[in-house]
């Protein structure tokens, strides 16, 4: 028996990172995928088995509208902010700025992030090069994935020094290979606040409540502090 989730991609380095705590605890695994939040709520909506759902925090208060998500069991897992990202080995460019980030961007071979339909980042990365005026000059060196840690792994693999990548993060700090550069400039930010909730269909409530706990609780702090999340 495992306990079912699913949750935004942004925070799967987290709950990765305690999955052998809570079978420690529990004598239960976890089992899910983690996501694009769109791609996730999606799945939930067709009926996949969900007991615990991460998603941002706008759309977990629309489910425990909806009465999808016992309202008593929702909670923050914190903020977390959009960042860039080239491989470990390369040189940090220049990003303070807009015309900074520009010039990072432009010049960069391919850049990677995340689907910019249905995942937080990707959407927000796409305004972020419209507004450079990068989106229509540069299309043909995107490369976009279901989410941001998909596009950071492949990233590293492809190990492509003059690459760069934008997603929030939590996905470039859970990936080897690559390494953070920073946060967007202050004009192009985005801070997106993570929640966990369990389902109104939880199999076994009591159990999922104990996943909830675990990952937004205080013994967790440190590690979400660490792994991006404010």
């Amino acid at each position: 028996m495992a306990l079912n989730i699913l949750s935004a991609g942004a925070a799967k380095g987290l709950i990765s990172g305690l999955a052998e705590e809570f079978e420690q605890r529990t004598g239960q695994g976890l089992e899910g995928p983690f996501g694009a939040v769109g791609a996730m709520k999606e799945r939930f909506d067709r009926g996949e088995p969900c007991d615990v759902i991460v998603l941002t925090a706008a759309m977990i208060a629309a489910m425990a509208q909806a009465g999808e998500v016992d309202v008593a069991t929702v909670a923050d897992l914190g903020r977390v902010r959009t960042g860039v990202a080239v491989l470990q080995a390369a040189r940090q460019p220049a990003i303070a700025s807009a015309a900074q980030l520009r010039e990072a961007v432009s010049g960069a071979s391919v850049i990677y992030f995340p689907d910019p339909e249905r995942a937080t980042a990707g959407i927000h990365c796409m305004k972020v090069l419209t507004e450079l005026g990068l989106a229509k000059t540069h299309g043909g060196r995107f490369r976009t994935f279901p989410n941001g840690a998909t596009a950071m792994a492949e990233m590293a693999a492809a190990g492509d020094a003059e690459a760069i990548g934008i997603t929030q993060v939590t996905e470039i700090l859970y990936t080897p290979g690559v390494q953070l550069v920073g946060v967007l400039p202050a004009q192009f930010e985005l801070a997106t606040v993570y929640t966990a909730a369990v389902t109104s269909r939880a199999k076994d409530p009591v159990l999922a409540r104990v996943l909830v706990d675990l990952v937004s609780g205080s013994e967790s702090a440190t590690r979400r502090r660490e792994g991006g999340f404010e």
